[in-house]
């Protein structure tokens, strides 16, 4: 059985280890899925280059479908990279493969450690289309090692944390940064899951070339395992 597999029966086994990611009510609340691939002709070229309104369409479309979260991303090929240099734009085959699952939201959205664990590491991202504040935990899960990652936070988050730091099951770890802080991007969480952090701190790829995915499948799960929404939540 491989790391994923193995994950997968621990977690399903000890489901009363899972906690939230984010408050939410499962029964009352919906998750809008958006679509970040070429195949949402919404997103012209003009709302991507342009965080305000790239902002306003995040927040129209949430309010439009009575939605409090968007959610999507997992091994989603996204075109949003094309203006943001660290995807390796002018490369001949660009990282726009994302690795974790995105949850878009009110800026100050509260998140949570879904695992207990401690604080592998932490840094702030800070540049453009980057992760802005970004925290990593460790969680050790009857002797199989997980990484989860963070991006996207406000730089208070960063405040008086330290290397080995206990975290709790359902403890409040940060909230999502707003634009001026979050590596320019509409609120929301970039969550990750990664079963070897190859040597990496306060960071690790949240997107990979297309040709490189079955390789990152192998370290990367994914987060659906933890988050745990039902089908019918999403819209």
């Amino acid at each position: 059985m491989d790391a994923s597999a193995r994950l997968s029966a621990r977690l399903k086994d000890h489901p009363q280890t899972i906690s939230k990611v984010v408050d939410i009510d499962m029964a009352t609340d919906r998750l809008l899925k958006l679509e970040l691939t070429s195949a949402n002709k919404e997103l012209s070229a003009d709302i991507l280059n342009d965080t305000e309104k790239f902002c306003d369409w995040v927040t129209q479309k949430l309010a439009g479908n009575n939605c409090r979260y968007g959610i999507g991303g997992y091994m989603e090929l996204r075109t949003i990279y094309d203006n943001r240099a660290q995807f390796d734009t002018t490369a001949e085959e660009r990282r726009n493969l994302h690795l974790g699952v995105d949850i878009w939201g009110d800026a100050g959205t509260p998140v949570y450690s879904p695992l207990a664990g401690t604080i592998h590491s932490f840094q702030d991202n800070d540049h453009f289309g980057d992760y802005g504040p970004t925290i990593i935990l460790t969680h050790n899960l009857d002797g199989l090692t997980l990484y989860s990652l963070y991006g996207h936070l406000s730089r208070a988050n960063l405040v008086g944390l330290r290397v080995g730091q206990q975290i709790k099951s359902g403890q409040q770890i940060a909230n999502f940064g707003d634009v001026h802080e979050n590596g320019n991007w509409p609120p929301h969480l970039h969550f990750q899951l990664m079963l070897n952090m190859e040597g990496k701190t306060g960071d690790y790829f949240g997107a990979c070339r297309k040709s490189e995915k079955d390789k990152y499948l192998q370290n990367i799960p994914d987060p659906a395992i933890l988050l745990q929404f039902p089908e019918g939540m999403i819209v």
